[in-house]
């Protein structure tokens, strides 16, 4: 019963990260062919949809992490492959490793649907700048590379991360004025609930926090 769940749980890891593989180069080719033929005004309209289903994907990776930990805590050894990293643990640490993968995943999903959702999709005046074409090639190198070694457990890469945050970060700051503007998503006072939300002092918090997550992230995976 054993093999027979571990079997399902490999052909279902193949399946999400082939298809998600896909689809991070269906963006990839589109941002690369709209930019060359039309500019980078033109390039999120020309991947958003495929965009959004890769980025909104990515919340399986949750299932991924948990699956992962349910393993470790019933094995004494085992191998745990996290990024481009081999780890082979003793049980005394599998509670510490599985924290780790949960603690690290979560962030970085967290702000890519922030991003998708919550700046690009809800702010359209955002769309045509440059960073978001920055933005959507170097998610796409980032993500076939990590996609492709989970896909098949033989090699491994990655993008520069210093290029990926500027681009998210400036993402986020040119979307301050169209959010302060529009007031989108924001609850005033008075209201029912006598409670008020401004989702631009939300934005701000996020970018001041952005950069030392994502750092805590990747120092969590070493």
């Amino acid at each position: 019963m054993a093999g027979v769940g571990s079997a399902l749980r490999r052909l279902y890891l193949s399946v999400y990260n082939w298809v998600v593989f896909f689809g991070w180069a269906q963006v990839l080719y589109y941002a690369v062919l709209t930019l060359r033929e039309s500019g980078h005004k033109a390039v999120y309209a020309a991947v958003e949809k495929p965009l959004q289903f890769a980025q909104t994907a990515a919340v399986m990776e949750l299932m991924k992490s948990g699956s992962i930990l349910i393993e470790m805590i019933t094995a004494v050894k085992f191998e745990y492959y996290k990024q481009n990293c081999l780890v082979v643990l003793d049980s005394s640490w599998t509670r510490r490793v599985g924290e780790v993968s949960v603690s690290a995943t979560l962030p970085q999903i967290g702000s890519r649907l922030f991003l998708t959702w919550g700046v690009l999709w809800s702010f359209p005046e955002t769309q045509s700048h440059l960073l978001v074409t920055t933005l959507v090639i170097s998610w796409s190198i980032t993500e076939i590379i990590r996609y492709s070694f989970f896909g098949m457990k033989e090699a491994f890469g990655f993008a520069p991360s210093w290029l990926l945050w500027l681009s998210e970060v400036g993402l986020i700051y040119i979307a301050l004025p169209y959010m302060k503007a529009s007031e989108k998503y924001c609850l005033r006072m008075p209201n029912k609930w006598n409670f008020s939300y401004d989702y631009f002092y939300t934005s701000i918090l996020a970018l001041l926090i952005y950069v030392p997550v994502n750092l805590f992230s990747i120092e969590k995976l070493r």
